[in-house]
């Protein structure tokens, strides 16, 4: 069996992101490099070429994420989400170097009552959805035996906007908080899925679509009221609604649960349980 190079020059794309941060914190002290616009753009298959020159593990954060502009602009979102992951996977079948493409839960359906497997039919409802969806089918298409396809969801970091600080900010301004409770998902802490990338690409496991998501399973209004409780306040000041009372261009998944036996079957576990994870994350987001 072919495995990754671990030991060789990684190329992170989109370094300057949050995930792509925390990967290049997790890869520190290694050959690594960082990439981003304007020093490379992955929907110019000559900018790609160049890039990975001599690279051995390429690992691509970029992506188009505005998930409600991309019901109006998924031509562009395509050109990020589909079209680069193309571009990236044949430059790389070329060079023999292999492709770690992050990719969403909104792949799916996102109306399901238990986890979607990792080979669960994709059938995306936004337009976000489709283009993260074909940049799947590309890199499947295109390097198969030489890529990972990992997703993730709800991810929240130290280096961009997200929930957690979004809640912790509201939750020290005001007396109350209406927090949806008809969304389930897994609150991701980005840095745990960083170093899950480094250590599968560590451990060569076999090419395939992994979940990157946290174990355990909340709504929004569970998480929220998580984070309140870290921050000190008392979490009885959030209060559940519906989907129905924030109104968006793009429908929002009601279960966005992954399911985790890809990890089992190369032996190795899940990610941690989320409200762990949130502990962990927390002095960053004090």
């Amino acid at each position: 069996m072919t495995v990754p190079r671990p030991d060789g020059r990684w190329l992170v794309v989109g370094h300057t992101g949050m995930l792509g941060h925390d990967v290049m914190a997790a890869l520190d002290g290694r050959d690594v490099r960082g990439m981003s616009r304007p020093d490379l753009d992955i929907t110019d298959p000559a900018s790609v070429d160049a890039a990975l020159e001599g690279v051995d593990v390429v690992v691509n954060c970029a992506a188009y994420t505005a998930v409600d502009d991309a019901e109006d602009a998924e031509a562009a979102a395509f050109s990020i989400n589909a079209l680069g992951p193309a571009h990236l996977a044949r430059s790389a079948a070329r060079t023999g170097a292999w492709l770690v493409q992050v990719s969403t839960d909104y792949v799916f359906a996102g109306d399901a009552t238990t986890p979607y497997p990792e080979d669960a039919p994709l059938d995306p409802r936004t337009a976000y959805g489709r283009t993260k969806a074909a940049g799947e089918e590309a890199v499947r298409g295109e390097l198969a035996a030489h890529s990972y396809l990992l997703r993730t969801a709800w991810l929240y970091g130290a280096h961009g906007p997200n929930f957690v600080r979004t809640i912790a900010r509201a939750a020290a301004e005001r007396d109350r908080l209406d927090v949806v409770d008809d969304q389930r998902g897994q609150p991701t802490w980005s840095a745990d899925v960083a170093g899950r990338i480094v250590a599968m690409v560590d451990a060569g496991v076999p090419a395939g679509t992994y979940h990157a998501t946290s174990s355990g399973e909340t709504t929004w209004f569970g998480f929220a009221r998580e984070i309140v409780a870290h921050a000190g306040l008392d979490p009885v000041m959030v209060h559940p609604t519906t989907s129905a009372a924030y109104a968006r261009r793009a429908p929002r998944p009601s279960y966005s649960v992954l399911g985790h036996d890809a990890w089992a079957a190369v032996g190795m576990p899940p990610l941690r349980d989320w409200s762990d994870a949130l502990s962990a994350s927390w002095p960053p987001f004090g």
